[in-house]
């Protein structure tokens, strides 16, 4: 029987924790690494929602892309928001393992996924973190044709966007937040940069530095990595069914 501590091994083949940033929290964050794992349940986010839908799915593991803990905490109990979620994990006895940053700069990670996703060669990293990704289309396309792809791509309910009035063909990709990038993505010479939670600051310097610039939501820029993530770890663990979430999705929604 497989157990936490394979699954972590293995993931950190995938995402080696030595490349997150210094802020970050990714690694094995709660449970007992000899805990064996029938189930593992993948989702980008551990929200209540999905705490509980690894209880209901008989999940042993949950695996996701952002931490569910941050900060060192001094205590766990049900006087504190947001911690019933800890607690019912504790209570069930399952554990979680979070890939974050270090995720997102692997190769065949975050980004590599997302370039790909929407149809670019791509052409390495762009960023002095080594995050995001840059590439090419053999033809320009207009920026509504590219919008349409972004969109049922990325399965999104709505873009955010600003049309520099260019044709896309170098295009930069930064899942996640990514909207302090995009200077990075113009002196990359790109001309069009998809990232998500951008500022409104960021869109008026997109207007200045004549760049398009595409908010493709949170969510949905750094989720296709999910399906990934499981194909990996079912050809790596055939014995252990990974599941992937069905109660977590795009959160922001739009009129």
């Amino acid at each position: 029987m497989n157990t936490v501590r394979d699954i972590f091994d293995k993931l950190c083949e995938i995402a080696p924790l030595e490349l997150q940033l210094e802020f970050d929290n990714s690694g094995f964050l709660i449970g007992r690494a000899d805990a064996p794992v029938e189930k593992a349940l993948l989702s980008l986010d551990v929200t209540a929602e999905v705490a509980e839908e690894a209880i209901g799915r008989g999940a042993q593991l949950i695996v996701s892309h952002h931490p569910v803990v941050w900060d060192a905490m001094k205590h766990i109990t049900d006087c504190t928001p947001g911690n019933e979620k800890l607690i019912r994990l504790l209570e069930n006895g399952i554990a979680v393992i979070s890939m974050h940053t270090n995720l997102d700069m692997a190769e065949g990670g975050v980004n590599d996924v997302l370039i790909s996703l929407l149809g670019a060669r791509n052409e390495g990293v762009f960023d002095a973190e080594g995050c995001g990704r840059k590439g090419s289309f053999e033809k320009p396309m207009p920026l509504d044709s590219f919008l349409a792809i972004c969109k049922k791509k990325l399965n999104t309910n709505g873009l955010r966007y600003h049309d520099a009035g260019r044709p896309v063909e170098h295009i930069a990709v930064l899942g996640g937040s990514g909207g302090g990038n995009l200077i990075g993505a113009w002196e990359a010479g790109c001309d069009t940069y998809v990232t998500a939670d951008v500022k409104y600051s960021v869109f008026l310097q997109a207007r200045e530095l004549g760049i398009n610039l595409i908010d493709g939501d949170h969510f949905c820029t750094e989720n296709p990595v999910i399906p990934m993530l499981a194909e990996k770890l079912r050809a790596a663990f055939p014995e252990t069914e990974f599941l992937i979430s069905e109660r977590h999705g795009q959160t922001a929604r739009f009129f």
